[in-house]
């Protein structure tokens, strides 16, 4: 695992791409411009790097020394490929069970949803490249440390992750409250993955589309909506009610 750490500098930031360091975010301040940060522009954008234009003061706050207009996260972990690992679970006999994260944002929802679905025994979690929470210090504090005990896979699309998993036999259930159906009326026996979706948009609708099935948790309070990661929560434990039943 690669230790968690920032790269100040165009150029530092360059030579760690293409050393294939695993980049989390590359911060970019705002109206500069030049040769060397245009050659950083079209680099971090070739290889898909998530990237954030951001004001010189943001920057300043991030940096210990001369950053030059941009700041990269080093990620602390390797991430998986997310095609070898679907097809290393299901060749291992056990009964699939993935979570995707459509683009959720707050990094300690994050860090929580990791540490239940290790302890449920989710055989992988499978992000977006673009526009989630990165894996950073809070991530890391909030799964308890659970985020180095299960892979983790990015993906340039969830929906071509979602393709990828029905050819492969895996059923995709979308929790979602644009339905009729309880997770209680749905069947989690078979091998499957749920996808969760961000805290204000929840799951893109292209992707409930083309979904297996959609599941809603019971709500009698007044509030409408729980907290992702408690939502989460609920469902993995109830895959592990049904498939212990």
């Amino acid at each position: 695992m690669e230790d968690q750490t920032q790269i100040f500098g165009i150029r530092a930031i360059i030579e760690a791409i293409n050393a294939e360091k695993t980049i989390d975010k590359v911060f970019l301040q705002k109206g500069l411009n030049g040769d060397l940060f245009s050659e950083l522009e079209t680099l971090v954008n070739k290889k898909s790097i998530n990237k954030s234009y951001v004001p010189i003061e943001k920057l300043n706050r991030l940096s210990k020394g001369n950053h030059q207009g941009a700041v990269a996260q080093i990620s602390p972990i390797a991430f998986h490929d997310m095609e070898t690992l679907v097809m290393n679970v299901i060749e291992s006999g056990k009964n699939p069970l993935f979570l995707l994260l459509d683009q959720l944002s707050d990094v300690r929802n994050f860090g929580a949803i990791i540490r239940t679905a290790e302890c449920t025994g989710v055989d992988g979690i499978i992000i977006q490249k673009k526009g989630g929470a990165p894996v950073n210090g809070d991530t890391i504090k909030t799964s308890a440390g659970a985020v180095f005990k299960i892979p983790i896979c990015k993906v340039d699309h969830i929906k071509d992750a979602v393709f990828f998993l029905q050819a492969s036999g895996i059923k995709v259930i979308a929790a979602t409250e644009k339905t009729n159906d309880t997770l209680y009326d749905v069947s989690f026996t078979e091998p499957c993955a749920i996808v969760m979706g961000s805290e204000g948009r929840g799951i893109n609708p292209s992707i409930i589309k083309v979904s297996d099935a959609k599941a809603k948790l019971p709500l009698l309070g007044e509030i409408e909506s729980l907290n992702v990661s408690v939502a989460c929560g609920a469902f993995l434990y109830e895959v592990l009610r049904q498939r212990r039943d």
